[in-house]
This record gives structure tokens, C-alpha cells and sequence, in this order.
């Protein structure tokens, strides 16, 4: 059992209940959209965000990063982290058929993707050194722009095919994808996968 300082934000009860069984912490729900008409669960999200920080971690498909955003808007940016899980497709075992998206939600995800996903977004692991998920330089939005990924001529089309490779969600606008990949990557990380992108893009000219 991993014990994290930080609460942390789930979008409901079975993504509670699959969290539970890998930390030890306080997870917190916000029954879906029920979070933007309650008041006294907001509340208590501030309260514990300014105790001890809260890590938010929603599901990837739309849903989910409406409650994220509002949660974002809602909570000073300081007190709050962000995790994300990759984009995966399958159904939860307890469902008949997938989610609309076809995604897995937090709830299927495997224990070890859980860990890293909380491990690259900061989380402070008690009664150990949490090791560095990766080293080299942040990326910024310069980068985006000298990487061909934003601002120029088929840059929507090769952002779209690298998202796809590295498995990240969809729903970003540039602010958020930027803000997702240095959740998970170095610019290091960044610049291989593009070139990778680049490479497996000439292959199927060919």
C-alpha cells in the first residue's frame, strides 16, 4: 500500500474503490457532474487542497475533463495536481458493454499505470524518496512550434497522429496538451517521439 500526502479527486465509486486497493489516502468523489450543483463537496475539495494538496484524476474521454476543468477553475492551481491516464480502449469487467468514448475510466486501469500516472504528476509518496519519473528540461510552447506540432502548415495533423502514439486523450486544447505533456514527458521524451511520428509517417508514404 502506497502511502500519498495529497487527497485525491475520483469521479466516482468504483474509481474510488480500484484506487483504494493501491493507496492510502483520503479519496474523495465527485459523483460525476453531481460536484457543479454541490457546494458543500466543492467545499471540502478547497479545504482539503489548502491542508494538504489534492491530485485530481478523472477519467480520459469528455466527461471527464469537463469535471477536471471545472475543478481547475474552482480550486487555487498551487494547492492542485494533475494525473492523467492514457487513453485506452475496452470496457470495465462489471459493465455490459464500453463507456460511449469506449475508453477505460480510472476504474480499469491497472495498479502500475495508476502509480505512474501519480508518480508523474507529483504526488508526495510518505516514508520513501519518490524516484524522479524523468530528467531533462520542461517544454514550452516554443517548442511545440519549432517541433511542427503548433502554428504552421499540417501541424493539426501531426499533433493529432503523435497524440494518437503516445496514447494521450483527445480533449486538449493546445494550453492543456502542453500542460499534459510535461505531466509525462521531457522535452527529450517530446522530440524522440516526434522524430519516431515523422519516421512511421514516411514508411506508409512509401
Amino acid at each position: 500500500m502506497l502511502r500519498i500526502k495529497e487527497a485525491i479527486v475520483v469521479e466516482g465509486r468504483y474509481d474510488k474503490n480500484t484506487l483504494s486497493q493501491l493507496v492510502d489516502t483520503v479519496i474523495v468523489e465527485t459523483s460525476g457532474f453531481g460536484v457543479f450543483k454541490n457546494s458543500e463537496k466543492l467545499a471540502l475539495f478547497r479545504r482539503l487542497a489548502a491542508e494538504r494538496g489534492l491530485i485530481i484524476l478523472t477519467d480520459p474521454d469528455g466527461a471527464g475533463f469537463v469535471i477536471r476543468n471545472f475543478l481547475k477553475g474552482s480550486i487555487p492551481p498551487e494547492q492542485v495536481k494533475h494525473a492523467y491516464v492514457p487513453d485506452i480502449l475496452g470496457k470495465e469487467r462489471r459493465k455490459r458493454a464500453p463507456g460511449k468514448e469506449g475508453k477505460l475510466g480510472v476504474e480499469g486501469m491497472r495498479p502500475q499505470v495508476l502509480e505512474q500516472a501519480l508518480r508523474r504528476a507529483g504526488a508526495t509518496f510518505l516514508d520513501e524518496n519518490a524516484p524522479q519519473v524523468r530528467s531533462g528540461r520542461p517544454i514550452t510552447k516554443a517548442d511545440l512550434m519549432l517541433l511542427g506540432l503548433s502554428g504552421g502548415a499540417g501541424s493539426a495533423e501531426r499533433r493529432q497522429a503523435l497524440m494518437e502514439q503516445l496514447k494521450l486523450p483527445k480533449h486538449l486544447s493546445p494550453n492543456a496538451m502542453l500542460e499534459v505533456l510535461n505531466a509525462l514527458f521531457s522535452y527529450e521524451d517530446l522530440a524522440a517521439a516526434v522524430q519516431i511520428s515523422g519516421a512511421e509517417k514516411e514508411k506508409v508514404k512509401k
